[in-house]
This record gives structure tokens, C-alpha cells and sequence, in this order.
């Protein structure tokens, strides 16, 4: 078995490096296929995060009359966040209100002026619905408006925001459809290429393949050397274009965190690197693999 298996992977090298031409275009075809295979993932991922970023940014604003006493402001943040549609709900004082205004308007010495001729604080306290899907803050607003809450109520934001807030959330779903749809595409046609790349290397070599037959090789034997040949292609295209990704990453990074506040990608890239590469490199093996394996087999019924 040890002899056997050491053959194997002796003529899997003599293949790659008698047919060094053929060996580094189906190596260079592999790099740019796991290229495209990684790039996806990081895209995807950064997609993700990018609509994330814009869904945490859209909330409901609910006001309450300035004479709504403080519990029953919170009563009715308990029901709200009873609701399966409700992520969180954040209450805001009316001296939470003053002191976010003040601190905004710090340097407009008439606001500072108006607020201190008024002498009572004219803002209202809140609650900042945030939901679990941007779909849902319609019926977060009918749950307001339909029942006896909308009696303490004086204004609602989402009859403002309405029309925005749906078509962020429209924007949203067509972005996550067309992304997956678009991976799914660009995955396929790069592993077509690679796929019918493996096959030509292997149909250069079907007279030995047919001579191997001849003087009774059995078929593991003779598809051996062609399968560690595809996991060998994976694991370095694997690395090659790993190489190509890091530099584009740590380059595009710092206009990434500006896109995406609070978004690194290199941190991303960095804490994910082991990953990626088990990725590309059993991707890569993959097609190589099976490429061999249907590309033996018209050989091998003969």
C-alpha cells in the first residue's frame, strides 16, 4: 500500500513538472477561479455589512404629549418590546431630549439664547422603536396609531419617514437577491473554466493513460496521480491568490471604514485568513478532483 501510494504521488509530480507549460496555465486558470471564489466571500461579506450599516441607521421616533406621565411612557415601552416585530426600544426623557439638543447646538449662541428666555424645556420624551426587519415598522406604527397609546401620542415619525423607510427596505432586499444571485453566477463560470481547463491537461495525456491501461494498471492507480495533481493545484492556487487578495484589501480598507463606519476590513481579512484559505484551497480541490474523475472515465470504459 505504501509503495503504491508513494507512486502515486511520484507520477503526480512527474506530470506537473514534465508538462510545465500546460501545469502553469491550469495553475494560473485555478488562481484566477479561487481569485473570483475569495473575492466573492469578502464581498459578500462586506455587502452584509453595508446594508447592516444602513438597517441599524432606520428607527421610529414615537413623542409623547408633554402632561404623558413618565410610567405610563415606560408601560408602553414594555408592550412594544413584547412584540415580535420590536429589536429594542430606547426611552428618552425629556431631559435626556435638552441635554442631546443643547450638546448639538453647542456652538448656536441663539439657540442657547431661546432656550433660557423660554425657561421650561419645550422637548417631548420618546421612544426609539428599532425593529427586526425594516419591512416591519408598518405595523409598529398601526400598533401605535390603533390603540389607546395614540391618545398620549402627539407625533410619530414614521408618517414623515413613511416613503423612505420603504424603500430603504426595498433597496435592501433587492441588494441581498442580487448579490446572492450574482455570486452564485460568477461562482459557476469560474469553475466551468477551470473545470474544462483541467480536462484539456488531462486529454493531453490520454496516451499514457492508455498505456497504463495496456500493461494492466488497475483504474485507483491510474486516476491516483491526476487527483493528487488537483489537490495540488488547490492548495497553491489557494496561496497564489491569497497573495493577489491581501495587498487589495489592506489598500481598499481605510476607504472601506469610510463607507462603512465601524467596518474594518482588514481586521475582517486578518481574523478570517485561516478560513478564506480552507476555502479556496477544498474549493479548488474540489474541481480539480472531479474534473479528473470525469475526464478519466471516458478513458477508463474503453
Amino acid at each position: 500500500m505504501a509503495t503504491t501510494i508513494y507512486r502515486i504521488i511520484k507520477n503526480a509530480l512527474s506530470h506537473l513538472l514534465r508538462q510545465r507549460l500546460l501545469s502553469v496555465a491550469t495553475l494560473v486558470i485555478m488562481v484566477m477561479t479561487l481569485f473570483a471564489f475569495g473575492s466573492l466571500i469578502v464581498g459578500n461579506h462586506v455587502l452584509t455589512s453595508a446594508l447592516n450599516s444602513i438597517q441599524s441607521k432606520i428607527d421610529i421616533s414615537v413623542y409623547f404629549k408633554p402632561d404623558t406621565p413618565e410610567d405610563q411612557i415606560l408601560a408602553i415601552q414594555q408592550s412594544l418590546e413584547q412584540m415580535s416585530e420590536v429589536e429594542n426600544v430606547q426611552y428618552v426623557s425629556k431631559d435626556q431630549a435638552l441635554q442631546t439638543f443643547e450638546q448639538q447646538h453647542a456652538n448656536d449662541p441663539s439657540i442657547s439664547q431661546a432656550l433660557t428666555e423660554l425657561g421650561s424645556n419645550p422637548l417631548s420624551a420618546s421612544l426609539n422603536i428599532k425593529a427586526n426587519n425594516p419591512n416591519q415598522y408598518q405595523d409598529i406604527a398601526n400598533y401605535i396609531n390603533s390603540t389607546s397609546v395614540s391618545s398620549m401620542v402627539e407625533n410619530v415619525s414614521y408618517n414623515q419617514n413613511q416613503l423612505v423607510i420603504q424603500r430603504l427596505a426595498a433597496i435592501l432586499n433587492i441588494s441581498r437577491e442580487a448579490g446572492l444571485i450574482l455570486t452564485i453566477v460568477l461562482a459557476f463560470a469560474a469553475t466551468l473554466i477551470a473545470f474544462n481547463t483541467i480536462l484539456l491537461a488531462i486529454y493531453s495525456n490520454r496516451e499514457e493513460v492508455e498505456i497504463m491501461r495496456l500493461v494492466g494498471a488497475s483504474n485507483a492507480f491510474i486516476r491516483g496521480p491526476y487527483v493528487i495533481e488537483g489537490v495540488v493545484y488547490g492548495i497553491i492556487a489557494a496561496v497564489l491568490s491569497l497573495a493577489i487578495i491581501t495587498p487589495i484589501i489592506y489598500v481598499t480598507s481605510p476607504y472601506m471604514q469610510v463607507f462603512i463606519p465601524g467596518f474594518d476590513l482588514r481586521q475582517y481579512f486578518n481574523g478570517n485568513l485561516a478560513l478564506l484559505f480552507v476555502y479556496e484551497a477544498a474549493f479548488g480541490s474540489f474541481i480539480g478532483i472531479i474534473s479528473a474523475m470525469i475526464a478519466l472515465r471516458r478513458y477508463l470504459k474503453k
